[in-house]
């Protein structure tokens, strides 16, 4: 019993991988820069240095691509708030 599971858990991986590496090229050449303005600028090694994690987090990257998101949102830590009290 156990050998099927591990053959479909590795199919599965294999997937998830491959499918990832698909979504990480075009997003490293055109996404990263409309998912977060700081990457605008970014060199080719840039971009090359960020396919590894755009292929493993693709569908978090891809939901915010597709989704239509900007920027990157706020942080909203007890710390960043006690920064931004007046009279801080």
């Amino acid at each position: 019993m156990p050998q099927p599971f591990a053959e479909i858990l590795v199919l599965v991986a294999g997937l998830y991988a491959a499918l990832g590496l698909v979504f990480a090229v075009p997003f490293a050449v055109r996404g990263a820069p409309r998912v977060d303005p700081a990457a605008q600028g970014g060199t080719w090694g840039f971009r090359l240095l960020i396919v590894p994690g755009a292929a493993l987090f693709w569908p978090l990257l891809a939901r915010r691509w597709f989704g239509g998101h900007a920027a990157p949102p706020v942080e909203r830590t007890p710390h960043r708030a006690a920064a931004e009290e007046p009279g801080s």
